[in-house]
């Protein structure tokens, strides 16, 4: 059992904000599902991880974007912004 997750990193106010458009927000998490167990697969046992971290990364979804850092020794993946592009 992985114990890979995802986080909005402070928290999802300040990530999210005030967004009217919650079925992004929903978007947003459900490839952060994906991202976590893309990255559990990759790092079979993060918490041993040696190398360095992928860093700061984006994904374009089709109503907006939103940007994560993966700390693979912690086994989270911190969503630290999103951006949903204008109704």
């Amino acid at each position: 059992m992985s114990d890979w997750g995802w986080e909005y990193d402070p928290d999802a106010r300040h990530v999210i904000g005030e967004t009217p458009n919650l079925a992004f927000v929903a978007l947003v998490e459900e490839r952060a599902d994906e991202l976590v167990r893309a990255a559990a697969a990759l790092y079979l046992d993060g918490t041993a991880y040696q190398g360095h971290s992928p860093g700061l990364r984006e994904e374009i979804l089709p109503n907006g974007m939103f940007q994560y850092l993966t700390a693979v020794r912690q086994q989270r993946l911190y969503i630290v912004h999103v951006t949903p592009w204008p109704l």
